[in-house]
């Protein structure tokens, strides 16, 4: 047995949507990563992108919200434990966090030099 109350299904999504909406107010690089999202979703529209190449763009803008989200969470999580004391291990936690994120991040722009690059190319000897 739980000592929580057990939730209905429509209540995950509703928490989940407010995860979303608490990580959009607190956290700056999210609001970054969807806005650089949309401009590259946008233009892979404009430069008819197959559904294959849109599906990566997509799983890719994926890993990198959840990456950030996740991150987001271990340092909320990590500041509520330890009261927002410095901890030499807390910080050694976080850095780790967010070296993830860097490592999703950089694959992610290599994801999108390798899928625009022969449309910019093709523009360029147009």
């Amino acid at each position: 047995m739980t000592k929580y109350k057990k939730q209905g299904f429509s209540n995950t999504f509703k928490n989940a949507r407010k995860g979303m909406r608490l990580t959009l107010k607190s956290e700056r690089n999210i609001r970054v990563h969807i806005f650089v999202a949309i401009l590259v979703l946008i233009s892979a529209y404009c430069f008819n992108f197959s559904l294959v190449k849109f599906s990566i763009l997509l799983l890719t803008i994926a890993a990198v919200i959840s990456a950030e989200m996740f991150n987001s969470a271990i340092e909320f999580s990590l500041d509520a434990i330890f009261h927002n004391r410095y901890s030499r291990m807390v910080g050694m936690a976080k850095d780790i966090a967010a070296g993830a994120v860097l490592v999703v991040t950089v694959t992610a722009v290599l994801v999108g030099v390798l899928l625009f690059a022969p449309v910019f190319v093709n523009l360029l000897n147009a």
